[in-house]
């Protein structure tokens, strides 16, 4: 009797749930193009239906005749049955322990190609190449004979192949109902370069007699000639345009975001948005770009960190970003407007992302060292990347699957406190970002500062033993997850205490109202200004203007050469000073002290500036001394 075994889905919300094709993101990077030669493989699994998680795949044998049950990893439905494989590898997330790297984005293609019948979908497809290939050329020699033997069921994917000395990129679509196989082409990222994918077929032409670069289906061309999407040289034929046409949203959600990547890590060449914007004269991006300079890590880190920032398409700028200039947009992603259909720009940072990570294979270390997924959860902007690598034998806790789901939130998980805190910031970002950058700094810095420490001690293990570098790199993965998350739940503590209700409270504990930015006023006047426009009744006597405030003080040190037009004797423990603006031609100090008036008014202090006579420098900047705790605006009494 034949064994059966069970594929299950690598992450678990998705097992119930229907889910829609994922938008994700991928960077390709060539070991020539890399600061240290390893190769480098980005993705961000962006979707709204996952939570994020690091799934562990032991190693495993199976006897002759076992058979595994296949379970679509996007919606959990089972498909069939495969053949088990006779000897698998470990996998942590997406990196073996050969330190083979996969990731992929979903562009679907035609939609006549989707195979409903067939077994293999692209998730199970990642996985068993995963356990079943030591190098990218073998997973790509996995995965077209398992669909050829089984049947492809998904729509189109692109996925990144990368181990330790190249990387791949192979591009698939099915048949059509009942037609078993797929269309497939796979391309080597020349070395000293980088490629990326983001949803959208990116192989056009190809060599067809290089196999050392190139494989390709034997029947790529000719099926499309036979549905007549193709006519003319077969040196011409265009995987993507046969298979992916294009339409104007695949251009702006998609190709934008690579042309994004390629224009910040290669600005020499000058590539301009005309063909993401659509102009039919533009030539299409190329697959690959040679950088301007060597990536590292931090670098490919960086490129996964992208809101179109500085360009036309920056998400800051338009009033979908609220004051804020928040670089997000919720869903639906189209709309319309007097019979106009109009979008929203996506980019490489989104809100929905479940999991993110950068990897480096290394062919210089063992490969339970060499191979290391730097992985975050949540928005790649302000995520942790933190360090797994491919030798450990546990998750860590903070990640390991079944501590909550996307419908159960816990402390524990290091998805939910990382979205705690995003979707905090996201109500004042502008602001709160900052703060989130110092301690996405601080750590990230910390783990890219011990990274080769901890590998020459994990090396040293190795020449002993190898499974006392597992154990060690084990401990060291599962103590700076630990670490982050707690840094990360406290940096949300601080983040409520300091913008409660819309306020911003100082490192000195102050109570401040920064108003909304000029231009946002500006446009609620636009909208609304009759309306909101205050009117002084009959009688009424002028409203009194805030005093301006050039800068508040609290010890000497902060006046600097300031200090000089204070007495020696005044209290800072006490009081603190007020600089108020002046138009002193002669740039002489400014003159101390004025104390506020007596006043019953409860909505502000009132100061009393002295005229500033006939004056030929003009009127004096003042220093006005008031009680530390005062926050309320200064007010100007009449003139005297």
């Amino acid at each position: 009797m034949k064994k059966a075994l069970l594929l299950l889905p690598s992450i678990a919300v998705a097992s119930l749930l229907s889910a829609p094709a994922r938008p994700c993101t991928s960077i390709l990077v060539s070991p020539g193009a890399s600061s240290d030669d390893s190769t480098m493989v980005t993705y961000a699994a962006d979707s709204h239906h996952f939570y994020g998680e690091l799934v562990l795949r032991p190693a495993g044998r199976n006897l002759p005749g076992t058979m595994a049950d296949v379970y679509e990893w996007d919606s959990g439905k089972r498909r069939g049955q495969i053949a088990a494989a006779p000897t698998t590898y470990s996998v942590v997330g997406n990196i073996n322990e050969h330190q083979l790297v996969i990731a992929e984005t979903t562009y679907g293609g035609r939609e006549e190609l989707v195979d409903p019948t067939a077994v293999l979908d692209y998730g199970t497809l990642i996985y068993e190449a995963l356990k079943r290939a030591r190098t990218a050329r073998e997973a790509i020699e996995v995965m077209t004979g398992l669909v050829a033997e089984y049947g492809y069921g998904s729509s189109g994917e692109s996925f990144s192949i990368g181990d330790p000395r190249e990387v791949w990129l192979l591009e698939m679509v099915g048949k059509g109902p009942g037609n078993k196989g797929a269309l497939w082409v796979a391309v080597r990222i020349p070395n000293g370069y980088i490629s990326a994918h983001a949803n959208q077929s990116r192989i056009r032409q190809f060599a067809l007699n290089d196999s050392r670069n190139v494989l390709y289906a034997k029947d790529v061309i000719s099926f499309a000639r036979g549905k007549g999407w193709f006519k003319g040289r077969d040196q011409d034929f265009s995987f993507a345009d046969a298979y992916a046409p294009l339409d104007f949203g695949a251009l702006r959600y998609c190709e934008a975001r690579v042309w994004n990547v390629f224009r910040r890590a290669a600005p020499s060449l000058g590539l301009k948005s005309d063909w993401v914007n659509g102009d039919p004269r533009a030539e299409p991006l190329p697959l690959w770009v040679k950088p301007d300079k060597k990536l590292s890590a931090q670098d490919v880190m960086a490129l996964m960190r992208d809101h179109f920032e500085g360009t036309e398409f920056d998400m800051r700028d338009d009033v979908g970003a609220g004051p804020y200039a928040l670089p997000y947009r919720w869903r639906p992603m189209t709309w319309e407007v007097d019979g106009a259909k109009y979008l929203h720009e996506r980019a490489i940072s989104t809100q929905q992302t479940g999991w993110s990570f950068v990897s480096q294979s290394r062919s210089r270390l063992p490969d339970p060292i060499g191979g290391l997924l730097w992985f975050g959860v949540d928005d790649t902007y302000s995520t942790v990347y933190l360090p797994i690598y491919a030798g450990i034998r546990s998750a860590p806790p903070a990640l390991a699957p079944g501590v909550a789901t996307l419908y159960r939130f816990s402390w524990d998980s290091a998805f939910w406190v990382f979205n705690w805190v995003a979707n905090f910031a996201y109500s004042r970002y502008r602001d709160m970002i900052l703060d989130v950058q110092v301690v996405q700094r601080e750590l990230e810095g910390d783990f890219l500062a011990r990274q080769a420490a901890v590998e020459k001690a994990a090396l040293r293990l190795h020449g002993q033993s190898p499974e006392l570098a597992r154990d060690y790199l084990t401990e060291y993965s599962t103590a700076q997850t630990q670490r982050a998350v707690e840094r990360w739940r406290k940096l949300g503590e601080d983040l409520v205490v300091k913008y409660l209700d819309g306020n911003v409270k100082s490192e000195l504990g102050e109570v401040l109202h920064p108003p909304y930015p000029d231009a946002w006023y500006r446009r609620i006047v636009a909208e609304r200004g009759e309306q909101l426009r205050m009117r002084p009744l009959p009688g009424e006597p002028p409203a009194d203007k805030p005093l301006p405030v050039v800068g508040y003080f609290h010890s000497r040190d902060e006046l600097g050469d300031l200090a000089k037009a204070v007495p020696a004797d005044f209290d800072f423990e006490v009081e603190k000073l007020v600089l108020l603006p002046g138009e002193d031609l002669c740039h002489r100090p400014p003159r101390c002290c004025l104390s506020p008036a007596e006043s019953t008014r409860s909505d502000g202090v009132v100061v009393a500036v002295p005229r500033p006579g006939k004056d030929p420098c003009g009127p004096p900047r003042w220093l006005v001394r008031l009680p530390r705790g005062e926050n309320r605006p200064l007010i100007k009494e009449s003139e005297r």
